[in-house]
């Protein structure tokens, strides 16, 4: 670990903590109907978009029908996208002439970009058209951010409203995030990396000739675009398939820090709404506080475990026969525009935020340091987590954290002045519970069959590791991968696109019964014996509920996957 690589980490705290509040209130005033200094220019293409699509905009919708709503809007993206996979060979802007992608490789792609998953199983260049790029694959990333950012902001609307029978309109709050939020910050940073070198356009490949005298495609198209939006709405789908590695993709050390606050950007401001809606700031910037605390610990671990580099040089007793290759860390998989520094800190980001984009190869981080990116999955992407999903998520926790603390004094819990009951809790506990289900349920059926082991690359825990790694990114809407894992088959195409679909609307559901529920309620003011949510005891209680949680559930799967890895290789065993 260096002074300079800790900088680097404390500049993106920093520039973090200063946007919360901004994008807080723009946020807030939006959603609440005000006119923002975007409204003289958007406004009449709001109200053009309601008129045309024969929307009320002053309807309030109960939970039932938001998210009715919201399902088949989500239902006809995932059919919209299919079909544009199967048919992209029929259709124009495919100028290297890519034909239909496979059934089973359709569906989970399509259900991917629909979660805000973004798993791939392909290589954007060498597999997707131009047209299925931007009308499929990008506007999903607009539409699913925009989603996730509706359904917190319901989540909220509970919470702050008092005996209301609505929690707001899905089709006003998906208009307004894309229209008010997603489409100019996404224009602004795709200009920013334009500047930076990267490509932005419609023409075929390009064929050069290396020093060697060898043939060489160059692929390029509406790249800036797309990375804009999939780091802002926390997407991760790379039009290359190295991702944020390839330098198209992230050119420059400053293209890389602009696109990690991008993934984090909009999640912290969302904190800020939910203090301002709610009547006190406070709350959001006790939830921020829990969320930047396990942020950190999981950022100092994975730094320090890549600056360690690999322990089975040393128990090897190699390390003097390997030098200056690991003298400085582990760079194996990492690029070196970026260091470990920021590899380490891209890749708790992106896990963090549910994001999955990569500017380095998490297969090939030590085993304690691609446990932390495996961890923040497991925990359910609370820290900052997804656009909105992110959000909601760590509000369920708060919920099971004031229901626990209700229990240790023996009072009704109560959370931002709503009572905390029977229905609400039950509610929580299948929500937080699907995602367990999933992803232990299927790394334990493709661990005893012959066909699944055949995609894993590495034998022993690590093996193992894929395995867990691939459900856990699928149920957890992440989408990044262990690279040596090969998912790209029937078994997990299927088991894969189940995963990302019950870990996406399986959560969503119940969250919106409790927002319907607390909606309703009428306000119950603070007393003596009111547990404060605001201060240092209730952030401790949070970020411990999150990791027991998390540990009670997962840490078998962890122990007999990258600990006891860790533990082999600095025995000199390597996977």
């Amino acid at each position: 670990m260096t002074a300079n690589g800790l900088l680097q980490i404390g500049l993106f705290c920093v520039v973090i903590i200063a946007l919360a509040k901004p994008l807080g209130a723009y946020m807030t005033g939006l959603f609440a109907g005000e006119t923002t200094f975007l409204s003289p220019f958007l406004r009449p293409v709001e109200r053009a978009i309601y008129r045309v699509c024969g929307i009320n905009p002053r309807e309030d919708q109960h939970w039932s029908v938001y998210a009715l709503t919201m399902l088949l809007f989500n239902g006809a993206g995932f059919l919209l996208l299919f079909a544009l996979m199967r048919l992209q060979q029929y259709l124009p802007l495919n100028p290297q002439g890519f034909g239909a992608l496979a059934p089973d490789l359709s569906f989970n792609t399509a259900i991917s970009f629909v979660t805000n998953t973004n798993w791939q199983n392909y290589a954007g260049e060498t597999t997707m058209s131009y047209l299925t790029q931007m009308l499929g694959l990008t506007v999903q990333n607009f539409v699913s951010a925009a989603t996730g950012i509706a359904l917190a902001v319901a989540l909220i609307r509970g919470f702050a409203r008092r005996s209301a029978a609505g929690i707001g309109n899905f089709w006003v709050d998906l208009t307004r995030c894309t229209l008010y939020i997603l489409l100019p910050l996404a224009f602004l940073i795709a200009l920013f990396l334009v500047t930076q070198g990267m490509p932005q356009n419609l023409d075929a490949y390009v064929s050069a000739t290396t020093l060697e005298g060898a043939q060489q495609t160059i692929a390029q198209g509406p790249v800036a675009s797309q990375v804009a939006i999939k780091m802002l709405g926390t997407n991760g789908g790379g039009f290359f398939n190295a991702n944020a590695a390839h330098p198209y993709e992230n050119p420059t050390a400053l293209s890389n820090f602009i696109q990690m606050v991008a993934i984090f950007a909009i999640g912290a401001g969302l904190t800020n709404v939910f203090g301002r809606m709610v009547g006190d700031q406070r709350q959001g910037w006790a939830v921020f506080a829990a969320m930047g605390i396990l942020f950190l610990i999981g950022v100092g671990i994975c730094y320090w475990a890549e600056a360690q580099g690999n322990p089975a040089f040393t128990a090897l007793g190699v390390d003097q026969v390997a030098g200056n290759l690991q003298s400085g860390g582990n760079m194996e998989g990492k690029e070196v525009r970026f260091g470990i520094a920021n590899s380490s800190l891209f890749a708790v980001i992106t896990t963090a935020a549910s994001c999955g984009a990569v500017n380095a190869m998490h297969d090939s981080f030590t085993a304690l340091g691609g446990m932390i990116p495996l961890v923040n999955m497991l925990l359910g992407e609370v820290i900052i987590g997804g656009v909105g999903a992110g959000l909601y998520g760590m509000l369920l926790f708060c919920i099971l954290s004031v229901f626990i603390a209700g229990l240790m004094v023996g009072r009704t819990p109560e959370y931002v002045g709503k009572k905390i009951e029977a229905r609400e809790v039950k509610m929580t506990v299948l929500a937080i519970l699907c995602i367990p289900l999933v992803v232990l349920g299927f790394t334990a059926l493709a661990t005893v069959l012959p066909d699944a082991l055949k995609s894993v690359q590495d034998g022993g825990p690590h093996g193992f590791s894929e395995i867990l790694y691939l459900y856990t990114s699928s149920a957890a809407n992440n989408g990044s991968a262990f690279g040596g894992f090969t998912g790209n088959t029937p078994f997990y195409n299927m088991t894969g696109g189940i995963a990302m679909f019950i870990g996406r609307f399986f959560v969503i559901l119940p969250m919106l019964a409790i927002a319907g529920s607390l909606a309703a309620k009428k306000s119950a003011p603070a007393s003596v014996g009111t547990f404060p949510t605001h201060g240092p005891l209730f952030i401790a209680l949070l970020v411990g509920v999150v990791l027991i949680v998390g540990g009670l559930t997962y840490f078998p799967a962890l122990a007999v996957g990258p600990v006891v890895e860790h533990l082999m290789m600095q025995a000199g065993q390597l996977f």
